[in-house]
Order: structure tokens, then sequence, then C-alpha cells
């Protein structure tokens, strides 16, 4: 995509507008690639090959930016463990939109003080 003096990506967008470092992408775009599967840090950890702590950042993030789901598994010994699966792209997308919507706001201001000299 074109912007005047510079070409963005969408990847690019979307990590900015949601704040993602490069291990939180990687697991983003694993889920958009198994959007019907669920997955818990351990397996995540194995198959993207990020230390667990990082997997675990990363899922907490993606939870709480609504990117994922998180679903709870009691385990038959006692405790439990977090699965996680991928919201709807479309969900995903008005999220994005929101955050977009408000810089495009945030330079109308901007301009407007640029305008006024201020």
């Amino acid at each position: 995509m074109d912007f005047a003096c510079k070409e963005f990506q969408v990847e690019d967008i979307i990590k900015c507008a949601l704040n993602l470092t490069k291990a939180d992408l990687k697991v983003m775009k694993y889920f958009l690639k198994e959007t019907d599967q669920w997955a818990d840090t351990y397996f995540l950890s194995e198959i993207l090959t990020l230390d667990i702590s990082t997997i675990q950042r990363s899922v907490k993030k993606l939870h709480e930016k609504e990117i994922l789901q998180r679903s709870q598994q009691n385990l038959e010994g006692g405790g439990y463990v977090f699965r996680y699966k991928i919201h709807s792209r479309t969900k995903i997308k008005n999220i994005i939109m929101i955050v977009v919507n408000s810089w495009a706001d945030r330079l109308g201001q901007e301009l407007e003080k640029w305008e006024n000299g201020e």
C-alpha cells in the first residue's frame, strides 16, 4: 500500500497498530494459518521454536487485545492449562481499524493546530 512518500505492508500496519513484537506476530501468524486449532503454550513453544516465557507473554498480550480466545482445559491429575485459538479475521480487522481511525483523528487534530500556528 502506497502512502504518499512511503510504502507500507499491511503486516507492518497490523504490527504497529497492535503494538506487537516479532514473537507476537509469529504467534498470531501461526494461528491465522490454523484458524480452527486450539493450542497451548507448550505446543506453540515447540512448533515456533520460541522460549516458553516468550510464548506466554505473546499469548497473554494477544488475548488481552482480543486477538486470541482462551479456554481452560482441566487436567486429570489436577490443575489446568490454557488453550488459545484465533478470533475471526473480521474481528481482528475491526480492532485494527479502531486504532487506525484514532490515528487519523489525532492527525486531524494536529493539522488543525498546525494550521492555526500552534
